[in-house]
């Protein structure tokens, strides 16, 4: 049997922690259907556990550290 999983779209500022309340930037998509969201300091807490149950992890934590265009750029 395969599974086909539809490309998640990207997480956005409305997306919040299930654990805290949080920012998410992980999204589980978990082998019974459901989906979590969780911020990147649960994530990490939880991913052991977590790569048991998830038929796909969407991990966004690298824009936690990606340094966006200043203003200053962009008018050159």
């Amino acid at each position: 049997m395969t599974t086909v999983l539809t490309p998640a779209s990207p997480l956005t500022a409305a997306d919040r922690c299930d654990r805290c309340g949080a920012q998410a930037y992980l999204r589980v998509v978990l082998l019974s259907g459901g989906e979590l969201l969780f911020c990147a300091h649960h994530g990490r807490k939880f991913e052991p556990e977590l790569k048991k149950i998830a038929a796909e992890i969407q991990d966004e934590t690298e824009r936690l550290t990606a340094v966006p265009a200043s203003a200053s750029d962009e008018d050159r």
